[in-house]
């Protein structure tokens, strides 16, 4: 398969029109090329690096977050996850990271990766959270059917383990409360010192990068200090704990659209979350300013869930990106692409000889102007080398 002369931005840069030609699943040509399409560019496949594959999926309103996943067979659950993921693709997300992952959204993995259905490309970390933390607090205290948490070192361990078995990609770390989990508080401590070194530890030791949600400045120093990979959300992210992030080029995924539509009120959330929100929104805007500016790495992720952000939305996430941190239009697009796709370890998120081919053409110059970046602009996306949406020119 192949497109002459098309403008290409390749996850780094404008590399003008070129012949690229690719068989699944890998590019093997970008050539300098005469130009034959003046209104059409093709960018890589954006890579989200913080969703929630398991959600509502339905058309229409959706039902409520909290009580969704209790009434819901964990069948029914999982075909809902499969919407979620080939929306995301066929809108150019075409690489996926979920952090609260289990049994699953594994499963989703494999089937996608098999070709048994065409899906994007997942990673998927388990949690690692104690006894009324920030993930335990999404299930009222009387429901018998919880997620798994660990109290103290060894029991940390012990999961951290019990997830790597199970074939997760990575862990996901909670050192702060959240806001949409019940009676929590973004300010609380979750874990000790002593079991978050164990968690980083044991992680690393089988091989598997640990992200660390954390709103809190406590939360996120800890975590910055205890060596994890990745920082979701960062929201109150001081002066000193950016220059130490951007210093080591830990990335930090904001999840801008989330907060601000939970805090508006914009989505179905309790009195309790939109309060947690808003008071996070209302001194985020300018700590996560001065942080790009300090020149920490931010990537795209979204928490998209199917509630408070579909997917889909990680392209106007792109665009926010640009009017909430300060970032340029080409910084944004590499903070979606190449960098994510670095961030995560995966051969995507740059057009280039020997590289996964997902690809997006798309009309306009997102690169001069972001708003281009828009689902009404999409003219074809290609993932894992096969068209799944659109034709191409």
């Amino acid at each position: 398969m192949r497109l002459d002369g098309i403008p290409l931005w390749d996850g780094t840069e404008h590399r003008g029109p070129v012949d690229l030609s690719w068989e699944p699943d890998q590019i093997t040509e970008v050539a300098p090329a005469a130009a034959r399409f003046d209104d059409l560019c093709v960018l890589p496949g954006l890579v989200d690096t913080h969703v929630h594959l398991i959600g509502h999926a339905g058309p229409g309103d959706p039902p409520d977050f909290a009580t969704w996943p209790l009434v819901t067979s964990r069948d029914e659950q999982v075909l809902h996850g499969v919407a979620h993921a080939q929306r995301a693709m066929r809108h150019g997300v075409t690489t996926l990271r979920d952090l609260a992952g289990d049994e699953a959204q594994i499963a989703l993995r494999r089937a996608f990766d098999a070709g048994v259905l065409p899906g994007p490309r997942i990673q998927v970390h388990g949690v690692v959270g104690m006894t009324a933390g920030h993930n335990d607090l999404f299930v009222p205290p009387a429901f018998p059917l919880r997620k798994p948490t660990a109290d103290g070192p060894d029991e940390c361990r012990k999961l951290v383990r019990t997830w790597a078995r199970a074939g997760m990609d990575g862990i996901k770390l909670t050192t702060s409360g959240g806001v949409l989990s019940i009676g929590d508080k973004n300010r609380w401590r979750n874990y000790t010192r002593d079991e978050i070194k164990a968690v980083v530890d044991e992680a690393h030791a089988l091989g598997m990068p640990v992200a660390s949600h954390a709103h809190s400045e406590d939360g996120i120093r800890v975590a910055v200090e205890e060596g994890v990979d990745s920082i979701e959300h960062g929201t109150l992210m001081s002066r000193d704990l950016a220059e130490t992030l951007a210093a080591r080029r830990t990335p930090v995924a904001p999840t801008l659209l989330i907060n601000e539509a939970i805090a508006e009120g914009r989505v179905p959330v309790t009195p309790e979350a939109r309060a947690k929100a808003a008071e996070l929104v209302a001194t985020r805007d300018v700590l996560l300013a001065q942080a790009h500016a300090l020149g920490v790495r931010f990537v795209l992720g979204t928490d998209a869930n199917g509630h408070h952000v579909r997917f889909g939305d990680q392209l106007a996430e792109v665009v926010h990106m640009t009017r909430i941190l300060g970032m340029d239009a080409e910084s944004a697009l590499r903070a979606a692409t190449s960098d994510a796709a670095d961030s995560i370890g995966v051969p995507v998120g740059r057009i280039a000889p020997g590289l996964g081919a997902d690809l997006i053409v798309l009309r306009g110059r997102p690169w001069e102007r972001v708003e281009d970046l828009a689902a009404a602009n999409i003219v074809a996306v290609v993932s894992r080398g096969r068209l799944v949406a659109g034709r191409l020119p």
